[in-house]
């Protein structure tokens, strides 16, 4: 249990974890992106839901470019000695 607490604490989870679900949402899409419009559904349920996942085809690439570019920018920090300022920082 203490594992678990852990890897939630952990500064990665989170950027991971929405890194995790947009790859999962575009995996689960090709598999089968179009099974609701074989389905006998009143044209107002199609629309509502082809709305929906529009605005998860647009958002999801950026949440997941931000996912990438947050995880990037953490494993950077981290590697960086703990002594030295970033470039461009002067001490006071």
């Amino acid at each position: 249990m203490e594992t678990l607490k852990s890897i939630v604490r952990n500064e990665y989870f989170p950027a991971a974890a929405v890194l995790f679900g947009v790859v999962l949402f575009w995996t689960l899409g090709l598999f089968g992106g179009l099974s609701l419009l074989s389905t006998s559904q009143t044209p107002l349920t199609i629309l509502g839901w082809l709305l929906f996942v529009y605005a998860a085809a647009v958002l999801s690439p950026l949440a997941g470019l931000l996912a990438v570019i947050d995880l990037i920018r953490r494993w950077r920090r981290n590697r960086q000695p703990q002594g030295r300022l970033p470039s461009g920082t002067a001490s006071a």
